[in-house]
């Protein structure tokens, strides 16, 4: 059921929700750019061997795709694209799967998946894709040297992500598409890695995809940061046997955003109910620090080093409950 907040609460979400349907929806309509096309990549079907043998041949077929779709972007004209495909087709770069189609897919790995004692999946959130993949990569890479050689982060781009201002950022459209995947690859991840443990570090609108795959998921710990929700009143209607966590930084613009469910009529449910840090929701909540919404995986930050250690199965410092 969704929340149903009374008197100005209600009027606040309303108007704000109508707000951005109105303004986002004929602008990011307009200004939507052009697909880039690409090729379609070798089939390679699910990750059954995570043998360094495996993996490495399993590297070099994305690798290659990637190399293939770089000409595309060129011919498109996307000088960004390109140049974001160079890099990722980068030697020594270890990608699972690669699919440039439709705002493209990826998903990459930062370590030793075939050793890793501990295994992070990234979830991003809005606004990132494979024009803006190099911050992930700087957080993938910030989170594994935190965790040491024990430790693999897999960055899951598994989806279409949307814009940061639009109307999918407001409902659970794109989240219920995406969800599937990740559930796919955690079940993957865990068949060929069944003594590791592993974590879904679920991040903005990410988090609301972690949500809508938590039910059954074999993964140990679910992990909301800097979540507008998760479109579930609680954690326990997450159905999951995961540890959940919650963390937002104390400069989060997203503590701002209305904590509620509204039916906007002839168009969907917006909002995504409770804070995933209130004590209602009932999730652990660890010291996020007093970062903003894209600081999380900062070098040096209390965030980074909690979500370390709940990576690794440690009690994170500072308060929690």
């Amino acid at each position: 059921m969704p929340d149903r907040p009374r008197g100005p609460r209600l009027r606040r979400a309303l108007l704000a929700a109508l707000v951005t349907l109105a303004v986002a929806v004929p602008v990011s309509g307009a200004a939507r750019p052009e697909a880039v096309s690409a090729p379609a990549p070798t089939a390679l079907g699910p990750l059954r061997d995570a043998s360094p043998a495996a993996l490495e041949e399993r590297y070099a077929v994305s690798r290659s795709d990637i190399r293939a779709a770089e000409p595309a972007a060129d011919a498109h004209g996307d000088l960004k694209r390109a140049a974001s495909l160079r890099g990722m087709a980068a030697p020594g770069r270890q990608f699972l799967s690669f699919d440039g189609r439709d705002g493209g897919r990826s998903v990459e790995v930062v370590g030793e998946l075939s050793s890793a004692r501990w295994i992070a999946v990234l979830v991003p959130g809005a606004g990132v894709g494979l024009d803006a993949y190099g911050r992930l990569r700087r957080d993938a890479r910030a989170l594994h040297r935190e965790l040491g050689e024990d430790g693999a982060v897999i960055v899951w781009l598994g989806y279409r992500s949307p814009a940061t201002i639009s109307p999918a950022t407001l409902t659970t459209g794109r989240a219920d598409q995406a969800a599937p995947g990740l559930r796919a690859l955690v079940d993957e991840v865990r068949a060929v890695r069944p003594a590791a443990r592993i974590s879904l570090l679920c991040h903005s609108y990410g988090s609301v995809i972690c949500a809508r795959s938590a039910p059954g998921t074999s993964a140990d710990a679910l992990v909301l940061y800097g979540s507008p929700g998760v479109g579930s009143d609680d954690a326990a209607a997450l159905r999951t046997g995961a540890r959940v966590w919650a963390g937002r930084g104390g400069d989060d613009w997203i503590a701002r955003v209305p904590h509620v469910r509204v039916r906007v009529p002839f168009v969907a449910t917006v909002g995504f109910g409770t804070d995933p840090v209130a004590e209602e929701f009932g999730a652990e909540v660890f010291d996020a620090g007093d970062g903003g919404h894209s600081d999380y995986l900062r070098p040096g930050s209390r965030s980074l080093t909690n979500l370390a250690r709940i990576v690794a199965g440690a009690e994170p410092l500072g308060a929690s409950r």
